[in-house]
Order: C-alpha cells, then structure tokens, then sequence
C-alpha cells in the first residue's frame, strides 16, 4: 500500500500542496536537467533534500522530458534515472509523498516499488488503462491531465522557447467535461475518489489565452470535486507575457501560483520550492482573510 498523502485537499482552511519538480533528465525546458552534469543522481537527491527543507510537500520526480520537441526515452532509461532517486528518497524520508511523472505503466510500475505513492500521468485521453489499475490496486493517488497537445503542432522562437500548438474550438467547459470524462475512467477502474486529482493542463495543446483563463477561471473545475493540480511554472505561456526567456520567469510564476491558490487550487508544481512556499503561504493568508 503507497503512502497516505495527508488529507489536506478538501479542507480549504489547510494550506495547499507545493510539489518541487525533480527532472532527472539532460533535456528538460527549463534547463534544470541533472543528467546535463557530473554526479548527477547524487546532484538529484540533494536538490530533492533542498526541495523538502525549502517547503516542499510532495516531489514529483521524472525521467522523461515532455517538452515540444523532445526525444522520446526507453522504458529501460527512464526507470534507471528514476528509481533509484525514488528509491533514496524514501529511505531518507520515510512519509514523503513522491511523485513519478510518467506516461509508461512500466515506468509507474517500477516507480511504486522503488517508494512512489503518486502517479502523474501527463498522457491525458490518451492515457492507458492499466496506469488506471496500477493506481486501484496500489492505494497510489492518480493525477489525470489533460491534454490535447499535438507532437507535430509546435510554435517554437529563439529567445522564448517551443510551445503546442492548440487545436480549434476548444473551450473551458470542453476541458472541464475531458477532465469529467478522464475522473469517472478512473472511478471506473477502481481507484478511489479521494485518490483522483485533475491538472487542467496548462501549456499542453492550449492557446496563449486558454491557459490565461485557465488559471483565472480555475474555479470552474471545482464543481467536478477533485483536487486540481496547477503545473504553470516557468512555462511558455508567461515568456511570452512577459517577453522574457525561462530563467526569468519566476516573478510571473508568482504571480500565476498565488492566482492559482485564491482560485482554489490544491497543489502547485513548481521548481522554485524556497520563493513558492512563501507565496503559496502568503496566498493563502491573504483567501482566508476574504473568507
């Protein structure tokens, strides 16, 4: 059985999750790979440790990069930059709650056994079913994203990076029954509604206004009565308001995290843990004051 994650989702009065991103991977968007230097597995579990004394609650740990453009790795690549972290992880810290990001049962699979207790499946309607089993047969969390994302349709720019393209007609209430859609697979597979967590999937085949409004509108998920999951940090969407490349994007992703918690969110995955923490907390102070 994976690890209780503390039941803080429904409690609005809780503060939200911060979940510190772990790229063990050399191609990541944000440049903050660790396979790119020396020592990189041992790099990875000290950032990771950094990441837990930072704030962070959750670390979600990949081993494939998803941003446009990038090279597809083996199932085999993929569990031996993982598992082993994971694997270190948990014998570190016992109750922390990690994360696998993977699109491959395998990868999930393995990931479960080396200590994950969340599976982030990125795939979106894509998804395989037995990721679904291995989350109801586990006790693991399931996170379900959607995704509407093309390989082939990709917007990319020197100084701000790719971006999917978004396909037409897509609107917040078609994303909101995608997402519907993907909880009920879920449910139908067995896992457990209160193990479900929905990512409205910020940058992944959205247009620069839908993934605006989807953190302005998050409250228009809320109904559906799952967790959300807001991964927006550094991503293309907020260069491109900003006109600034992704090592400077931490003020915007400020400003799209402590949005994201007064609009309800549950987790924020972010890769600055230590300036995330405070704005998540801050953020919430500031709900709470308005309650």
């Amino acid at each position: 059985m994976a690890p209780t994650i503390p039941p803080l989702f429904k409690r609005p009065a809780q503060r939200p999750l911060v979940m510190g991103i772990v790229n063990v991977t050399p191609d990541s968007f944000s440049g903050d790979g660790l396979c790119l230097s020396p020592g990189g597995p041992d790099k990875a579990l000290t950032i990771a440790l950094q990441m837990i004394e930072d704030g962070a609650d959750i670390l979600d740990i990949g081993g494939e990069s998803t941003r446009p453009g990038a090279t597809p790795v083996g199932e085999q690549e993929e569990i031996d930059r993982t598992a082993p972290l994971l694997a270190a992880l948990r014998r570190a810290m016992p109750d922390l709650p990690l994360s696998i990001d993977t699109m491959k049962p395998a990868v999930a699979a393995e990931a479960l056994k080396a200590g994950a207790s969340i599976l982030n499946d990125v795939s979106g309607l894509r998804q395989q079913p037995v990721m679904r089993t291995l989350a109801a047969q586990s006790g693991a969390y399931l996170v379900q994203m959607h995704n509407s994302a093309r390989p082939e349709a990709i917007a990319n720019t020197t100084s701000l990076g790719a971006a999917y393209l978004a396909p037409e007609e897509q609107t917040i209430a078609s994303i909101r029954q995608d997402l519907a859609a993907l909880a009920d697979e879920a449910l139908n597979a067995g896992v457990p509604s209160e193990k479900i967590i929905l990512d409205p999937g910020i940058g992944f085949g959205k247009s620069q206004q839908m993934n605006l409004a989807l953190i302005a509108q998050l409250t228009a998920f809320l109904p559906l009565g799952y967790p959300l999951l807001v991964a927006a940090s550094r991503k293309n969407f907020i260069g491109r308001v900003l006109d600034l490349p992704v090592t400077q994007r931490l003020e915007g992703t400020a400003a799209v995290t402590a949005i994201s918690v007064m609009q309800g969110a549950s987790i924020l995955r972010v890769h600055d843990v230590h300036s995330m923490r405070r704005v998540v907390d801050m953020a919430v102070a500031l709900k709470m004051a308005t309650a």
